[in-house]
């Protein structure tokens, strides 16, 4: 890993089509950006833009037509969770094992000790807010809970870059709202990358450093913005004028995309 660019995440010109000859779909086209280390940046843009897609290519699931890929200084080539952590929309927990035991999951295929790996799930359930709910199965968990052991067990490896596809999308408002907090609170604790994909632009603004605003298919970048907004974010910030200004920006973008 090249150090001086830690928890940098780097692409550029990357494309991706998916099918052949007649039947080809080209879902990203001449992709370009970077996201400085220890910043939360999220992407934003119509449904069917390639989001999702390139979120994919980052942490490793899908492979780029063309273009490269850099992630805390080195080429992404397939998953890799020591460097890239990610949290999907679905919390995709085992429902047969504990709240720790599917954070302690990805250190047990590593072969981490026993113990080791349940101080590790420990230390990262405390992070999100779980202390004492380690011994607890899914099913006792609300959904804001599940997406919590979910993050903790993205983060339990301690990775340079957090990838999260749309994670706090299945949940209400008011859970979804918390649970953005909640995020912040740990982003800011940990400084980690943070590479949220989202169609909330209230949630965009709200979360992020940057905004990376994506066109209809073939995905393109076609803006992107700066929030200056203080921190720590507070609920009021999102009826100020400035905060209006910044979503309504992204919309003009989107809706002309």
């Amino acid at each position: 890993m090249d150090t001086l660019h830690r928890g940098e995440v780097e692409v550029r010109n990357l494309t991706r089509t998916f099918g052949s000859g007649g039947q080809e779909i080209r879902a990203l086209d001449d992709v370009s950006f970077t996201i400085p280390a220890g910043k939360f940046v999220s992407v934003v843009g119509p449904s069917g833009c390639g989001k999702s897609s390139l979120l994919m290519m980052l942490v490793g699931l899908s492979e780029a037509t063309s273009g490269t890929l850099e992630v805390a200084g080195a080429p992404v080539t397939g998953p890799d969770p020591d460097r890239i952590g990610v949290v999907f929309q679905e919390a995709n927990l085992f429902p047969w094992l504990t709240a720790g035991k599917n954070v302690e999951f990805p250190l047990m295929l590593k072969g981490v000790g026993k113990a080791e790996r349940a101080d590790k799930a420990n230390a990262a359930l405390d992070l999100v807010g779980l202390q004492g709910f380690a011994a607890r199965y899914p099913h006792e968990l609300s959904g804001g809970m599940k997406q919590r052991v979910s993050i903790a067990r993205g983060i339990v490896q301690d990775p340079d870059v957090l990838m999260m596809d749309e994670p706090f999308a299945a949940l209400d408002e008011q859970t979804r709202m918390v649970m953005g907090d909640e995020l912040l609170n740990i982003w800011e604790r940990t400084k980690k990358t943070v590479m949220f994909v989202t169609h909330s632009l209230t949630e965009a603004i709200y979360l992020s450093d940057h905004v990376i605003v994506m066109s209809a298919r073939p995905g393109r970048i076609v803006d992107r913005i700066d929030v200056d907004l203080p921190r720590p974010r507070t609920f009021e910030m999102t009826s100020t004028p400035e905060f209006t200004r910044l979503r309504n920006r992204i919309w003009e973008q989107i809706r002309v995309a």
